[in-house]
């Protein structure tokens, strides 16, 4: 995936905010886990709950590291039939989840689109008609020029859309077809100043070593109901112990973006550091994630060190921009 195509990160950001866009993210992990033993292991070594939904449904877990709670990745799961599940990995961490569920990596055997906006299933009902009423959070199959193909109402935007999940030559085609249907193709850095805008988080950046679900403000994701799960032992200390440091988000009057790793001031002291900031394009200022370890209110005033030039946030409820009407 490009940074972004002829049109631009800002365009194909609005493009997406305001009517429809297609990411072609195959590089993203895919690991298949089927057999009788596959919901028993995915319950054991992941935070979610698969007991909350079935097939036919996707869920957003977290894999933790069994000593410290820490996010070793954030993963998507597309439960596809009663003893059939898609694993989906941050593409650096594809190896890391195999190690710990097995499973098979089949990442190079298909392609997935993503489809996202508010028009996005106007777009696919000219295209896959019947996927265009796959809900939020669900999925299933459809033939497309004699290709199954997985159609999920799941994504990275905060915008209503499609992940498409498809094997072969036909990937090509229905790309195709989706810019003939007036899409604009989006590259990673619309993807990413989307995401931020809707707050949600990126490996690395807001999840990673030293940062749990606690820190990350991400406890829904991890369920104690389940009974036992890899690093729930480590979490229920860190409940106790209470967060280090909570993830906040930040808006400035100005359009100049600060980065990950500089560092927030309050009043003077160094109470925290940038996990990601971007120019907003939806709201034509500055916005950023931020670690901090002082608890603060919204409204509240921080700084944060531009390469020296000390820059004013002001910390907001999340996310920055709501899903389009």
């Amino acid at each position: 995936m490009p940074l972004s195509y002829r049109s631009g990160t800002v365009h194909e950001h609005l493009a997406c905010r305001t009517s429809a866009v297609v990411f072609d993210v195959s590089h993203l992990g895919t690991v298949l886990l089927s057999g009788i033993d596959a919901y028993d292991t995915l319950q054991h070594n992941l935070s979610n709950d698969l007991g909350k939904i079935s097939p036919g449904r996707a869920q957003y877990t977290h894999l933790l590291d069994e000593n410290d709670a820490s996010v070793l990745d954030d993963i998507i799961i597309w439960w596809d039939t009663e003893s059939r599940f898609y694993v989906m990995p941050n593409a650096s961490n594809t190896k890391r989840v195999v190690d710990r569920i097995g499973g098979v990596d089949i990442t190079p055997t298909r392609s997935i689109l993503a489809l996202q906006g508010p028009k996005s299933r106007e777009v696919l009902h000219k295209v896959i008609p019947p996927a265009a009423g796959v809900g939020r959070f669900r999925l299933s199959h459809f033939n497309f020029k004699g290709e199954d193909v997985i159609v999920a109402g799941t994504g990275y935007t905060g915008e209503d859309g499609f992940e498409i999940s498809i094997a072969g030559e036909a990937a090509v085609e229905l790309f195709q077809q989706l810019l003939d249907a007036d899409v604009v193709p989006a590259g990673l850095g619309a993807r990413d100043t989307l995401r931020l805008e809707a707050a949600l988080p990126l490996h690395g950046n807001e999840l990673g070593p030293e940062i749990t679900p606690i820190e990350a403000r991400l406890e829904w994701v991890v369920s104690l109901t389940k009974g036992d799960f890899a690093g729930r032992s480590a979490y229920t200390r860190h409940q106790q112990e209470g967060p280090r440091y909570l993830l906040y988000g930040a808006v400035s009057e100005g359009r100049q973006p600060v980065r990950s790793h500089m560092t927030v001031y309050r009043d003077g002291d160094e109470i925290g550091w940038v996990s990601s900031g971007n120019f907003s394009p939806s709201l034509k200022k500055a916005i950023a994630l931020m670690f901090l370890r002082r608890p603060l209110a919204f409204g509240d005033v921080v700084e944060v060190d531009a390469r020296g030039n000390l820059l004013s946030f002001k910390i907001v409820n999340l996310p920055f921009v709501t899903k389009t009407p």
